[in-house]
């Protein structure tokens, strides 16, 4: 039985399901676009979802926004107008909220950067992955080195003070010279936050049924140690498993994902999690992943493809799953402030962990160690339900 003395806070995540094209990695709810974009039919089913959802978070306050895809860089300031018009409207929002928009380089969305920061978003996340021409050629991105450059100068240009690129290592085509300047580049950027990633081949995607040829293991290891080590002296701190940022950049919205705050999901295909003090309970629900079931339902209870509470059982796996991501762990007290259970719940594997020298643990922090960030896999299983 939860115990809920306080709510979480509360996160709202907006899904865009459209791309120009669908990447051979992406395992994203992700769809090509058609030629006429509905952008209006589009927000006016947000709109419906989001006042669906409302009773279950009457009340209480939005701390970040976070508008993900697909390519939402697709969609028009004004569209985005038009819907933080009604989302102030229905929610209380945080005075300083953070609020991202995922982009894409390319020239026809980066005449939008300006119109984006004058209407409210406060921060972007740029999709480069590389800046290689050869890499990005075999990602089947549609942008190039020059355009992705421009997109990042252009950010800075029109005032984004706070902007995440994505980068990716372990490419087709990729050497330890072009590893190398891919993080370079990035670094002279400037970006007040790098996500810095592994590509991993994930099923349900091209590259799954035609797999590329990529580096092997032991090359990729050492430019990852690499690129660690030059953006620690670029003073690109590392605070998550692929998460760098320099001082207090860090990407609110993620941070709130892995500490188990709650979330709702307004969107095809989006997923939510939220926690009610009144029954005792945490829900998570998922929305109709194809864009036009979910147009044709949102709004009405079709739209809702699953809807789960969250047994007791698996909460410990649940949390700790997320915030163990964290290199510096979190305040022991986090655990039962954001799940209703007492630490006790988890007594048996903390002891585990501590053990195995997988954690530190005291009445103030619970932290992975250098071993258990080198063996999060083995560590998070030890708090998986009997």
């Amino acid at each position: 039985m939860y115990n809920f003395t306080a709510l979480p806070p509360l996160s709202l995540y907006i899904h865009v399901p459209w791309c120009v094209k669908k990447c051979p990695y992406c395992d994203f709810n992700s769809h090509k676009s058609p030629d006429t974009l509905a952008e209006q039919d589009y927000i006016d089913a947000i709109i419906r979802d989001l006042e669906q959802e409302i009773p279950s978070i009457w009340g209480r306050t939005v701390q970040t926004i976070f508008i993900g895809g697909g390519t939402p860089s697709l969609f028009s300031a004004k569209a985005y107008e038009r819907l933080f018009s009604s989302l102030r409207a229905l929610l209380p929002i945080s005075h300083n909220a953070e609020i991202t928009l995922e982009a894409n380089p390319g020239t026809f969305e980066q005449q939008r950067f300006a119109d984006y920061k004058a209407i409210g978003i406060n921060r972007l996340s740029i999709g480069i992955q590389s800046f290689n021409d050869q890499s990005l050629t075999a990602l089947g991105r549609i942008h190039d080195g020059q355009q992705a450059i421009k997109a990042v100068e252009t950010a800075h240009k029109v005032g984004f003070e706070n902007f995440n690129l994505d980068l990716m290592f372990g490419l087709p085509h990729q050497t330890a010279k072009t590893a190398k300047e891919d993080i370079e580049t990035a670094i002279a950027l400037s970006p007040s936050h790098l996500s810095y990633y592994q590509l991993t081949i994930e099923p349900n995607t091209l590259f799954h049924q035609q797999p590329p040829t990529l580096p092997d293991d032991d090359p990729i290891i050492d430019w990852q140690i690499d690129s660690q080590q030059r953006m620690a002296k670029a003073d690109y701190r590392q605070y998550e498993v692929s998460a760098y940022a320099k001082d207090n950049q860090q990407c609110r919205h993620n941070i709130n994902y892995w500490q188990f705050g709650d979330y709702l999901g307004i969107g095809a295909g989006a997923h939510g999690k939220v926690s009610d003090a009144a029954k005792q309970s945490i829900t998570r629900r998922s929305k109709q992943k194809q864009p036009q079931a979910y147009l044709s339902s949102a709004g009405s209870s079709n739209v809702i493809l699953t809807n789960e509470l969250i047994h007791t059982k698996d909460i410990g796996f649940e949390f700790m799953l997320n915030a163990l991501r964290l290199t510096d762990g979190f305040p022991t007290p986090l655990f039962q402030q954001h799940t209703g259970l007492p630490l006790s719940h988890i007594d048996k594997a903390l002891q585990q962990a501590e053990e195995q020298g997988l954690i530190t643990w005291d009445i103030q922090r619970i932290c992975p160690t250098e071993k258990g960030q080198r063996y999060l896999n083995s560590l998070i299983e030890l708090f998986l339900p009997n």
